[in-house]
């Protein structure tokens, strides 16, 4: 056995470990990519010891997107409920950044495990930072969809477009190809959307935050006239 191997089978295992390393491996190679019998590799031990610390290929998976949702803050409550969500979402979407396996993950009502669970907790959060503010329960259950959709939505939105600009050939130069893609487009039909790939190129790093952002003020925008408005 390699000796890094055989430091790790040495390690005690535990439950903590486990998950760290299918976390890891899965930020890696994707949820796909995850196998008990990787991860027992990874972690220097046999497969069958890794049941005594988790049930099954689901449990597992469904342990690690708590851990990732319990990445994100949930602020005390503070007399800001805009600022308070906004942190919230903010968190949200960085941490299934960090983590881009888990955001489709995290739509699957089925997965949410039993209490106590980071999901719940989180949903909770949101729906009492909504009601204790003075939303309505009718306005809250519209103005949670409407935020949720955005977190999740945009993030897979975001992941998506950086998936799709990984050429054919293996080229990730956004610049490269949006200019094949509008060598292609023939732009006096489509002048617009030749505008729109450009912008694309030009925009500055960080430009996926502040779009995140743009759309996340707009919604809170609108749900503080609703409340005031109701």
């Amino acid at each position: 056995m390699p000796a890094d191997a055989d430091s790790k089978a040495r390690t005690p295992l535990t439950r903590e470990r486990v998950l760290e390393a299918a976390i890891r491996l899965a930020d890696e190679g994707g949820i796909e990519s995850l196998t008990m019998r990787k991860l027992a590799r990874e972690l220097g031990v046999e497969a069958m010891s890794l049941y005594n610390h988790v049930a099954n290929k689901g449990d597992l998976v469904d342990a690690i997107v708590d851990l990732v949702v319990g990445e994100i803050e949930l602020p005390s409550t503070g007399v800001d409920w805009v600022a308070d969500i906004k942190r919230c979402a903010v968190s949200a979407h960085e941490a299934l950044l960090r983590h881009p396996w888990a955001c489709g993950l995290v739509l699957s009502p089925g997965t949410i495990r039993a209490l106590p669970a980071p999901r719940l907790r989180y949903m909770e959060w949101l729906l009492k930072r909504l009601r204790e503010t003075g939303f309505s329960p009718e306005l809250t259950y519209h103005a949670y969809h409407a935020l949720d959709s955005h977190i999740l939505g945009f993030t897979l939105w975001q992941l998506g477009h950086s998936i799709s600009a990984i050429d054919v050939d293996g080229s990730k130069d956004l610049a490269e190809l949006v200019d094949k893609f509008l060598r292609q487009l023939p732009a006096a039909d489509y002048p617009y959307l030749a505008e729109h790939a450009q912008q694309h190129v030009t925009a500055p790093s960080g430009d996926g935050a502040r779009q995140f952002e743009f759309g996340l003020d707009l919604i809170l925008d609108g749900l503080k006239r609703a409340r005031e408005t109701a």
